[in-house]
């Protein structure tokens, strides 16, 4: 599940869509039919992970253990049930983890012939491009970029198909997927993980708001796109995810949409937040170029101003 802030009685409704990405891909057969930062994705994690039943929570957790970082996942863990659910919250950092501090991962071009590959562990590539989908538009009429061929939805699609044991894919390559999908699904949910502004100030594009600056109340001045991604807050154990999101303000406590919940079209995830990127996320007083913008009262407090939390 991820969460966004949006205003009261908005139609863009947030779905669990983890929830339903497993719920569907570990128990039943293929039919024809840096994101958040860490405390982010794993307060999301932690959610699917409390709402999953028991069925294919089990084939979940048999699967990360194949994971090479679940040692250290569940290090602190007090007993079996524990530990589980810390690897579980932990395995949606993995994908930031072998881009940011993993050694023998290396930095790989989004148009190279292995760019779309899923074969497991062995691949030891950092696949930036996996992270997001950069569905362009432009305010005022500028050109717009040339867009990658292999994204966040390209990829979460094949994972989704190679997820069922029906698949005949390796455990290796469904471990490998499961803790990529976990990662992949809650950046889709962060609005500029979805969308590239062109303006005339930047016609090469603002990578999903890395090109604008932003000065919060806090007063120093961060990217945009560095600004959203903290919504949650920063780096966090899974202890401090768990307790932030199941605490009686937490996103455990929000309710959910009977009809989102039935969307499993990662195109329909990144559209949805494409749309409320422009409309939030680039909302004044947030500038066309690169030149900080002092956030407002305003665009800083929506809560306080009559937004709410949607799930």
């Amino acid at each position: 599940m991820a969460t966004t802030i949006l205003p009261a009685g908005s139609d863009a409704m947030r779905k669990p869509a983890v929830v339903a990405l497993l719920a569907f891909s570990l128990a039943t057969p293929i039919s024809a039919a840096h994101a958040w930062w860490d405390e982010g994705h794993m307060q999301v994690a932690y959610v699917a992970y409390q709402r999953l039943k028991d069925g294919p929570k089990d084939k979940a957790d048999q699967l990360l253990r194949l994971n090479p970082s679940y040692q250290k996942w569940t290090a602190g863990a007090t007993d079996e049930a524990t530990a589980k659910l810390y690897a579980f919250v932990h395995a949606a950092t993995w994908a930031d983890d072998i881009k940011l501090k993993g050694s023998g991962y290396t930095r790989d071009d989004p148009n190279s012939p292995t760019a779309g590959q899923n074969i497991g562990y062995a691949d030891h590539s950092q696949h930036d491009y996996w992270h997001y989908k950069d569905i362009a538009f432009s305010p005022d009429g500028s050109a717009l970029g040339e867009q990658s061929k292999v994204d966040a939805v390209t990829q979460l699609k094949k994972m989704i198909a190679a997820l069922p044991a029906s698949s005949g894919a390796s455990d290796d390559v469904r471990s490998y997927d499961l803790v990529w999908m976990l990662h992949i699904v809650g950046d889709l949910h962060q609005p500029l993980h979805a969308t590239a502004r062109y303006t005339r100030e930047l016609p090469a594009g603002d990578r999903g708001g890395n090109e604008e600056s932003v000065i919060p109340a806090t007063g120093e001045v961060v990217s945009l796109h560095a600004y959203w991604d903290q919504t949650f807050g920063g780096y966090s154990s899974a202890f401090g995810a768990v307790f932030d999101a199941g605490g009686k303000e937490g996103i455990a406590s929000l309710d959910v949409s009977g009809e989102d919940v039935k969307i499993l079209d990662p195109e329909a995830w990144a559209t949805e937040s494409k749309v409320i990127a422009e409309k939030y996320a680039y909302a004044p007083p947030v500038s066309a170029g690169s030149n900080p913008a002092m956030l407002t009262r305003d665009y800083e407090t929506w809560p306080a101003a009559g937004f709410v939390y949607k799930a």
